[in-house]
Formats: C-alpha cells, sequence, structure tokens
C-alpha cells in the first residue's frame, strides 16, 4: 500500500494545479495562488515519501514533472498572460482590435514561461548531476515568483510598487528573465537535509532563517526578494566551496 503514497502525493499536487487554472483564467489570483502552493506541498512531500519509504521509480519521476507542467508551468503563464491584459485594460487601451480568435497577442508573451518551464522540467528529467543542487530555478521557485505579483497588488496596497508590476516593460523583462533563470547553468543549492547539523547545513538554515524574516516584514513583497536571496546565496555558495 505504501508503494502508492508518493504518487497519490503528486497526483495531488497535479489536481491542485489543474484548479489554479481555473481560479487563473476566470481572474481569481487569490484563489489560484491558494492552489498553487498547496500543489507545491504536494509537490515537495511525494519525493520527500518517495526517499523516506525508498520507492522511488520511473514512473513517479515522470510523473512528477507531468504535474509541474501544470502547477508550476502552465499556472505562472497564464497568470503572467492575465497580468499584461490587466496593463492594457489599466492603459484604457483594450478593444478588439486587439483580440485575436479570443487570444491576446501580445499578452501571450507570458505563456513563454510555460513553454521555458516545460523545457527546463525536460531537462532535469535526462541530466543525472542534479541530486544535490538544482541548474538553473527549479518552476516552483519560479513559479512562487510569478504567483506573488497579483498577490502584492491585491494586499501590499502600494501605489508605487503596483504603477511598477502594472507596466508593460517591467512584465516583458520579468518573463525574459524567468525563462533566462529556469534554463541557465546557474548551480543552486536543494533544500534537502541529509543530516539535521548545522555545519552541513548552514546555507540552508541560514536562507529558512532569513526567508521567515522576510514574510514576516514584508508579507508577499518579500517573494521575489527571497528568490533573489535563494540565486545571491547559491553563487556565494559555489564560491566558498571551490
Amino acid at each position: 500500500m505504501k508503494r502508492y503514497i508518493p504518487n497519490a502525493l503528486t497526483l495531488l499536487n497535479l489536481l491542485c494545479g489543474s484548479i489554479a487554472v481555473i481560479f487563473a483564467v476566470n481572474d481569481n489570483f487569490v484563489s489560484a495562488a491558494f492552489f498553487v502552493f498547496l500543489g507545491i506541498f504536494f509537490d515537495f512531500f511525494d519525493g520527500f515519501a518517495a526517499r523516506k519509504l525508498n520507492i522511488q521509480s520511473e514512473i513517479g519521476l515522470q510523473l512528477d514533472s507531468l504535474a509541474d507542467v501544470v502547477t508550476s508551468g502552465l499556472v505562472p503563464g497564464i497568470i503572467m498572460y492575465k497580468l499584461f491584459q490587466l496593463v492594457e485594460i489599466e492603459l484604457g487601451s483594450w478593444d478588439n482590435s486587439q483580440i485575436l480568435f479570443g487570444v491576446t497577442p501580445l499578452a501571450c508573451i507570458g505563456l513563454s514561461i510555460t513553454l521555458a518551464s516545460a523545457y527546463r522540467l525536460a531537462k532535469f528529467n535526462v541530466d543525472t548531476e542534479q541530486q544535490n543542487f538544482f541548474k538553473g530555478l527549479p518552476t516552483p521557485a519560479n513559479t512562487l515568483l510569478i504567483v506573488s505579483l497579483p498577490l502584492i497588488l491585491e494586499f501590499q496596497n502600494n501605489d508605487t510598487i503596483n504603477a511598477m508590476i502594472l507596466n508593460k516593460w517591467f512584465l516583458i523583462g520579468v518573463t525574459i528573465l524567468s525563462c533566462w533563470l529556469l534554463n541557465s547553468g546557474i548551480k543552486l543549492f536543494a533544500l534537502k537535509f541529509k543530516t539535521w547539523g548545522f555545519k552541513p547545513n548552514a546555507t540552508r538554515y541560514i536562507f529558512i532563517i532569513l526567508c521567515v524574516v522576510l514574510l514576516i516584514v514584508l508579507q508577499f513583497a518579500a517573494i521575489p526578494l527571497i528568490i533573489l536571496l535563494y540565486i545571491i546565496m547559491s553563487v556565494l555558495d559555489n564560491m566558498t566551496s571551490k
């Protein structure tokens, strides 16, 4: 019976991602974010359960990536697509001439994130090196970055930050950066603990503590800073390890 547990958790990740897609398409970003967070939670624990139960399998690896394509690929792409549409509405430039077969061509730039995520997951599946580290930004981390943008708009209530997010060029820049980070060669540490000792896990413990502090102080606005912190600490960790 226990051999079904990891795959069941993966399927729950896929279910949450599918529900998040429905909410995102209907402009309910808060509910979409909730199910994305829940999906990422299941995504973390399916691998954890597989390792602890010693029942890792090839089908589990493939199923995990298929679920991530939805939760951490399709959902952030749709959210970015919707943010582009929101910018056009805010600027008052929304009209029927911008719609082609029910799709807004400019906003399709946001779907580049979905394509880059799928490509990153495919590379991960065939890369035998990424056992104790990630090469490029993991798709769940990138998804948290994209999902944080509408949450900041909804809850931070800061006119300066809102104006920055609701800027076409800012969204284009974030999209390009997101696609590059996903498929870059930057080595990023994984939050996998082989032991609980502080010395071999110093970077991980410091990162987690800083994340908690930033989230308490800045709330959703902390998420982009946490992603930046994750990259900086990984680069520094790579330099010191050499």
